[in-house]
C-alpha cells in the first residue's frame, strides 16, 4: 500500500493545476459520501440497539469516554 500511495502522490505532483483542483473536488466529495455512510450506519445501529433495549445513555463523562472506547 505504501508504495502505491507514494506512486499516487508522485503522479499527482505532475498534474496541471486544473487537474489537481478537480482531484481535490472529487476527493472532497468522496470523503463527504464516506462520512455520510458512516453516520447512516451509526444511526441504523442505534435504532437497532434502541429496539433491542440495549442502547445506553449516561451523563457521566467518565462513563461516556469508556463507552466510546468500546
Amino acid at each position: 500500500m505504501t508504495s502505491t500511495f507514494t506512486n499516487i502522490i508522485e503522479d499527482m505532483k505532475t498534474l496541471s493545476l486544473e487537474e489537481k483542483e478537480e482531484l481535490k473536488f472529487l476527493l472532497d466529495r468522496y470523503v463527504i459520501e464516506e462520512r455520510r455512510s458512516e453516520i447512516y450506519n451509526n444511526y441504523k445501529l442505534s435504532q437497532k440497539e434502541f429496539q433491542e433495549n440495549t442502547l445506553e445513555f449516561t451523563s457521566n463523562i467518565d462513563r461516556l469516554k469508556e463507552m466510546m472506547n468500546q
